[in-house]
């Protein structure tokens, strides 16, 4: 794992782990508890994580656009699939393994 982030692509395949297990939190876990228990202080918390992770997960994209010198397509869908449950899952097996 930690040889994973010496390099920008290393680090963009991890932040999108993260960013995407935060989301899937956020979608599965902290909303049902907001919305069905009326328990809204998980959803504050990892949401803000998840935010920060988000962030952090478009300034990794565009430090590998530049670095790799992207085409806007695949910049573009790399940054897409952060908003689609699953997606950043999906985007490191068919886009960023194979960069590495």
């Amino acid at each position: 794992m930690l040889q994973n982030l010496k390099t920008q692509i290393g680090r963009l395949r991890v932040l999108a782990h993260l960013e995407g297990i935060s989301f899937l939190l956020i979608l599965f876990v902290t909303m049902p508890l907001k919305y069905f228990m009326q328990n809204g202080q998980p959803n504050k918390i990892v949401g803000m994580v998840h935010g920060l992770l988000f962030i952090l997960y478009v300034l990794a994209v565009i430090q590998v656009k530049i670095e790799k010198d992207w085409k806007f397509k695949k910049t573009f869908i790399a940054l897409l699939v952060a908003i689609i449950p699953f997606g950043t899952f999906w985007a490191d097996k068919r886009i960023y393994r194979n960069e590495e």
